[in-house]
């Protein structure tokens, strides 16, 4: 009766895997994503909620996500993206405060951070987004 928000979303084994955080820049998956895997008993996988983060390669259905969405937002001008995916489903689509770059720098090394710095530089620089990788003309 307008006196109570309510958010409800439909079970998805796959969520003992963990809730992937896919971090999309400039239309281009970064190769890890950070798998908020539940604390036994609990459905939900977020960290502040209990869950442990693991960092791990992106598959190829992440990948194949990963692409269309970014590609798309990043011709609508969105430079950094955080996809939530819980098996093959896409339950959420970050675009204000995308998080895991210290998790998925600390647990593989690539550059999270300087991934994103040099896609900065690329706008600032002129050259429009949607391009992809840094290493992209």
């Amino acid at each position: 009766m307008g006196e109570r928000t309510i958010m409800a979303q439909r079970y998805i084994p796959e969520i003992r895997d963990g809730d992937k955080r896919i971090l999309i820049i400039d239309g281009e998956p970064v190769p890890f994503a950070l798998a908020r895997v539940p604390l036994q008993g609990e459905t939900r996988g977020n960290l502040a909620a209990g869950g442990q983060g693991r960092a791990q390669p992106l598959s190829d259905r992440d990948q194949e996500l990963a692409r269309a969405v970014g590609q798309r937002l990043a011709g609508r001008g969105l430079l950094l993206i955080g996809l939530d995916v819980i098996g093959d489903y896409i339950t959420e689509i970050n675009v204000t405060s995308p998080t895991c770059f210290v998790e998925i720098t600390e647990q593989t090394g690539f550059d999270v951070a300087g991934r994103f710095v040099e896609a900065l530089v690329r706008i600032v620089s002129g050259r429009p987004l949607g391009r992809g990788a840094a290493d992209k003309p």
